[in-house]
């Protein structure tokens, strides 16, 4: 009977000692919920609410100890995508400028709303900037991040929302001031580029095919094999009218593909123009591993161009991160879509493309995943599109939040 009674008191004191260690487990749990709460209280509250266009609004809310921020984000997803795949980038960018920002991640083109074209979307996109815009009259700035095919369609919608505001400035001479231009007081007018009346501050894309996805190596699952490439292209009419616009095979009223009106301002929409006023444009490249942008396409090279990744190491902040480099901007003539080389010899897609959008200046970012379990996510990785199984990737979205232009 004592070995009995012993044996019951040896299982209440075990279960007893369980029963502390979850009690234990469970302070350490509110312990660190605590921390995480604090270390927020230190920044402010993040707010979130959704406007008219159905997006996400992201702020810190600092409950009248700041102004309202004036700087707008704007984040677009790539094909298939949501709002959603920005939302570890988004937190970032809070964090780091909590007083300055407010992160809007685009729902406008979201899954199969992503089939509709890059100017269908582009067009949807504007409309969003804009209600978002009259729901926060403080802004000031704007800038936008765009992941895969969103960068095409941020490309597409800065055209429409681009415009010149002129303002006319009176300077003064001999003292002189006043509304009717006597001595040496004249108006001046001065032209400010502006992207939906803001002014444009950072472009940023994130292995976005601005080339498009024809031949030379632009769609890396194919591997090269110009058969599998000349197939793709034929039948890209499976992903409706963007499938057309990556592959160039579009011909709406006889137009060029839509890419190559993309790389030139035209009479109604100022493409070029548009990528210029912003402070900085930014290409994020995967140089290995994305098996959906080839390097070249994401980072406006040629492929002889690409840099030799054996000499290249990522730094110990972003070990990720193998090159930057800024582009200097082309010094070639423009030229009519259909000019000649020597005469004869028809300028190709590509080589259009790139002279076109080379002739803005373009901070290139080159990334490789080489090592990390999750390189054959890299297309996805790079935005740290879902953190649970892309997190590798936030060294390269923390090089993107500490190089950000306020």
């Amino acid at each position: 009977m004592e070995e009995v009674e012993g044996d019951s008191r040896t299982a209440r004191d075990k279960d007893d000692d369980t029963q502390i260690k979850n009690v234990d487990s469970s302070k350490k749990k509110r312990r660190r919920r605590r921390k995480k709460v604090s270390r927020w209280l230190r920044f402010g509250c993040l707010k979130m609410e959704s406007d008219e266009g159905g997006g996400v609004d992201l702020e810190v809310d600092f409950e009248g100890k700041r102004g309202d921020p004036t700087h707008l984000v704007i984040m677009i997803n790539g094909i298939l995508g949501s709002s959603q795949n920005w939302k570890y980038a988004a937190k970032q960018f809070l964090k780091k400028y909590p007083q300055d920002l407010i992160v809007h991640c685009s729902k406008s083109n979201c899954n199969i709303l992503t089939l509709d074209g890059i100017d269908v979307m582009g067009e949807r996109l504007e409309n969003e900037v804009v209600s978002v815009i009259k729901h926060h009259p403080s802004l000031q700035k704007i800038s936008f991040v765009g992941h895969s095919l969103g960068g095409l369609v941020a490309r597409y919608a800065i055209a429409r929302l681009y415009e010149l505001d002129i303002t006319g400035e009176r300077f003064q001479g001999n003292g002189a001031c006043g509304d009717d231009h006597q001595g040496d007081s004249w108006p001046e007018e001065k032209f400010k580029d502006k992207i939906a009346g803001l002014e444009p501050v950072n472009f940023i894309t994130s292995a976005t095919p601005h080339l498009g996805s024809l031949g030379h190596k632009q769609v890396p699952m194919l591997c090269g094999f110009h058969t599998l490439e000349k197939v793709a292209a034929r039948t890209s009419s499976f992903l409706g009218r963007t499938g057309k616009h990556l592959f160039l095979t579009d011909r709406d009223e006889e137009k060029p593909p839509l890419l190559l009106q993309m790389v030139r301002d035209c009479e109604d929409l100022k493409f070029i123009s548009a990528l210029r006023s912003f402070r900085r444009c930014v290409a994020y490249s995967n140089a290995r591993f994305d098996h959906i942008v080839g390097w070249s396409t994401s980072s406006i090279r040629h492929q002889n161009e690409l840099p030799k990744i054996k000499h290249l190491k990522g730094a110990d902040k972003y070990p990720h991160i193998i090159n930057e480099e800024v582009s200097k901007i082309s010094a070639s003539d423009e030229e009519p879509l259909e000019a000649k080389i020597n005469g004869c010899k028809k300028l190709s897609m590509e080589e259009e493309m790139i002279r076109g959008l080379t002739k803005v200046s373009w901070e290139r970012v080159d990334v490789n995943f080489k090592g990390s379990a999750q390189r054959f996510l890299a297309h996805n990785t790079i935005q740290v599109n879902n953190y649970c199984i892309n997190y590798d990737g936030a060294d390269v979205v923390q090089h993107m939040v500490d190089n950000f232009l306020l």
